[in-house]
């Protein structure tokens, strides 16, 4: 019985911090990168025409009849104004669908997690690979999305670069907290909420006109929107019309991702380790 058990403790998977980690987040990467490549290129390529259409028929059809937005003092084009809108919103669905629908079935129906923490993987390798997977399809659509605005004349700041790594850090915040909501979603009822809390956000964000159009009341609660604040740090770089509010930004960016690795990893070691 001894030799037994000491078999059974050799042959174990080894995980560091406290069970949590066997600093492989890479093997759950790969492993996602090519299930992409060979399934679900197709999806991924349909959540980047999407902003791509609503450019052109807001930004040039709508923008020809409302021309130029004051933003901060500054007058911009009503196309220029919504294109990073369209960015931010494209990374926000981009990793929220990717960490709610395509987690929920592998947590509940494809039993893959379960799998990957039978080995030496463990619950914040899995938490990290799948977001990393996420902000790797926001980037995608970020370096896209800005070759088009660039063709269409709508970048007006050489700031526009860093928009690429502010919608990683986008993407990274939304899928972090879509993973998180995801583990304790038990039927596709449950995952039907997402819309009712999508939808507000991309409609009243200051997507498509400036907050400043809605009651005070209403303009503190579109403030508290993650989305809003993605908005306005894309807007922001595009635009060249930056103030100090773009650090807040980032900071309620980074808070999310925090909390929902957090969330996420421990979800993962409850469900699955004990």
């Amino acid at each position: 019985m001894t030799a037994a058990v000491r078999a059974s403790a050799a042959t174990a998977p080894k995980r560091r911090f406290g069970g949590m980690s066997g600093g492989n987040a890479s093997a759950v990467i790969e492993r996602g990168l090519r299930a992409t490549m060979s399934n679900n290129y197709l999806v991924v390529l349909s959540g980047f025409f999407e902003p791509v259409f609503y450019l052109l028929s807001m930004g040039i059809g709508l923008g020809g009849i409302i021309g130029a937005i004051d933003v901060d003092g500054a007058s911009v084009p009503y196309g220029a104004y919504i294109a990073p809108a369209l960015l931010a919103v494209s990374a926000m669905n981009g990793a929220i669908y990717d960490s709610t629908w395509n987690v929920f079935f592998k947590l509940n129906f494809g039993k893959l997690y379960q799998t990957m923490l039978l080995t030496s993987l463990g619950p914040l390798d899995v938490a990290l690979g799948e977001i990393t997977l996420a902000l790797l399809r926001g980037g995608v659509y970020a370096v896209g999305f800005l070759i088009v605005m660039q063709t269409m004349g709508l970048v007006l700041s050489p700031l526009a670069i860093l928009a690429i790594p502010a919608v990683i850090l986008i993407a990274a915040g939304f899928a972090s907290i879509g993973m998180a909501f995801t583990s304790y979603m038990k039927t596709f009822q449950q995952m039907d909420w997402l819309p009712m809390v999508m939808l507000p956000m991309f409609l009243f964000s200051a997507t498509f006109f400036p907050i400043t159009v809605y009651p005070e009341a209403i303009q503190i609660m579109v403030q508290c929107f993650p989305l809003w604040h993605g908005v306005e740090l894309v807007r922001m770089l595009t635009t060249g019309v930056v103030t100090s509010m773009m650090w807040v930004h980032i900071g309620y960016y980074l808070v999310m991702l925090g909390v929902g690795v957090v969330v996420v990893s421990r979800r993962l070691r409850k469900l699955f380790l004990g």
